[in-house]
């Protein structure tokens, strides 16, 4: 005898034990999410099929939408800014020399790279000679955002007038892919070559065409092999994305959550903007009662004719323009029996759509996470604490893009950079060190680098806060003239050369420095 089978029904019917699991994984609410079977895929198996087509719409878009350029420019702009500078601190501790000597060390090598670097004239560090440090920075940020990575290769170019040889060439994601486009492998995917381990050996460039601009997509039909790096290490290729995933091999662009938004919301804007002048095409419209059949009625005839009913249409219409009857100035309306003068307003004027406007801007924002209120350009129902909320939740992802793109990508060509000045003598390693570059090229290259600075809305109380927060231990002055995009060793030798030039102008010291030089005096005085 077989034991019945007992099975335990939920309220709707089918069977409970399936419906015990999380909501997202079972039918949800009256069934929605019974058709919804995503595949479960790797990020490269997500990613790479449709790389190319991802990447040309947010290039278009980019191009072609406002919003979309505003995105791009405002990660360029505050993550970056006017000048990436360098701010150089050896890990003296573990190279065995002293903290002075490091410090000696770190103004010779930022006084040399900034004269390599940022040399307005020459540009000798970008191999194309376009670009001056920054302005290398500021291009990868907005290659990352629009393509997700950033690609570029050291070269060594002797030219006369550089000091160095190492160059940087920008090498654009859009050539990294497999030899002749074909299909990816176990040990190459989208152009990059790896070994079991998932690490980058080898990558495959495809070469630029030299004609036909304009006809084609600007691609050769040749593919060229760079390896990563030397035999002693000194990189050739650097590739610089975030991977969100195990095994990732490329990156995925910042408009690819958004891209249908964006796309569409031209189109919105665009019949919007028909319909309004639609509308204002007319500002009143004269309406007779008379039919075609009364009007020929009216001139003596039984037949409609096409010809004759224009006549009647010119007969009133002379009629109106002779009928200028006049009062104060203002033209009175003097119209035919049956006739009636309509005012014509244009309806249909907003709709709601500034709100759905407004919604899509926010989802846009969310996606390519910047602050609503500077990417729509939109302040008008921000309040203080609501804007500066918004501005500083923006700033942490700015800040998290600085750290882990764009001050990665400066170090590797600082890096290369340093390798070279250290080689050629233009800075010597402290006395004492017991490591040279090779042995602790991690600590050797040890560096910050200061961006642009967040925004005040308020200058007069984030001035209070920063104060506040230096005097009672919580900060210092390189943090805070840091996130103002200042360098603090400058600017404390600018106010030194300042008071020297005052005194000896006769003029007396600014008002913060009258404040210290009493403080001694009342304090003696309250102490006697």
């Amino acid at each position: 005898m077989t034991t019945p089978t007992v099975e335990i029904l939920a309220p709707n019917g089918q069977p409970a034990r399936p419906q015990m699991s999380y909501q997202g994984a079972g039918a949800g609410f009256g069934g929605q999410l019974l058709d919804w079977y995503p595949g479960l895929k790797s990020a490269d198996a997500a990613l790479l099929p449709d790389l190319n087509l991802g990447n040309a719409r947010a290039e278009d878009v980019v191009r072609n939408n406002a919003f979309a350029s505003n995105g791009v420019q405002l990660h360029i702009d505050n993550i970056v800014g006017h000048l990436f500078r360098l701010s150089y601190k050896p890990r003296w501790q573990l190279l065995g020399i002293k903290e002075e000597d490091a410090r000696a060390f770190a103004r010779d090598v930022e006084q040399a790279w900034m004269e390599l670097a940022e040399d307005p004239t020459g540009c000798y560090l970008d191999a194309e000679r376009k670009r001056t440090f920054t302005m290398m920075i500021r291009e990868g940020i907005g290659t990352h955002t629009r393509l997700g990575e950033d690609c570029m290769t050291a070269e060594w170019i002797p030219r006369t007038g550089s000091l160095i040889n190492t160059a940087i060439k920008s090498v654009s994601p859009k050539r990294l892919s497999n030899p002749n486009n074909s299909s990816d492998t176990a040990t190459r995917r989208g152009g990059v070559e790896m070994d079991r381990y998932g690490a980058a050996v080898a990558y495959h460039i495809r070469s630029q065409q030299t004609a036909n601009y304009g006809f084609g997509d600007g691609m050769g039909t040749t593919w060229r092999r760079i390896q990563r790096e030397t035999s002693f290490g000194r990189p050739m290729f650097m590739h610089i994305f975030e991977p969100m995933e195990d095994g990732q091999t490329r990156g995925a662009n910042q408009f690819l959550t958004v891209l249908e938004q964006m796309q569409i919301l031209p189109k919105m804007q665009h019949t919007k903007l028909q319909n309004a002048v639609v509308n204002s095409m007319y500002a009143a419209v004269l309406e007779s009662e008379l039919g075609p059949e009364a009007a020929m009625a009216l001139i003596g005839s039984d037949d409609i004719d096409a010809s004759k009913l224009t006549d009647y249409m010119m007969t009133v219409n002379g009629y109106h323009k002779a009928a200028n009857v006049k009062m104060n100035g203002v033209r009175i309306p003097h119209l035919l029996p049956g006739e009636k003068l309509n005012m014509q307003t244009s309806g249909n004027v907003d709709n709601g759509y500034a709100d759905l406007e407004s919604s899509v801007l926010r989802w846009l924002a969310a996606g390519l996470n910047v602050p609503y209120e500077p990417f729509a350009k939109d302040y008008r129902q921000s309040s203080y604490s609501s804007a500066r909320a918004s501005m500083l939740e923006g700033w942490r992802y700015y800040m998290g893009r600085r750290k882990v793109i764009a001050a990665r990508k400066a170090t590797l060509i600082f890096r290369l950079v340093l390798e070279e000045m250290l080689h050629r003598k233009l800075v010597t390693l402290p006395k004492g060190a017991t490591r040279d570059f090779y042995q602790a090229i991690a600590a050797w290259c040890n560096c910050d680098w200061i961006g642009s600075g967040r925004l005040a809305i308020d200058g007069l109380k984030e001035v209070k806060e920063a104060v506040m927060r230096i005097e009672s231990g919580l900060s210092t002055y390189e943090k805070e003239l840091a996130q103002m995009g200042e360098d603090y060793q400058e600017t404390f030798a600018q106010q030194v050369r300042e008071q020297e030039e005052r005194r000896d102008a006769g003029l007396p010291p600014p008002s913060w420095m009258q404040l210290q030089e009493l403080a001694p005096e009342e304090n003696s005085g309250v102490n006697g």
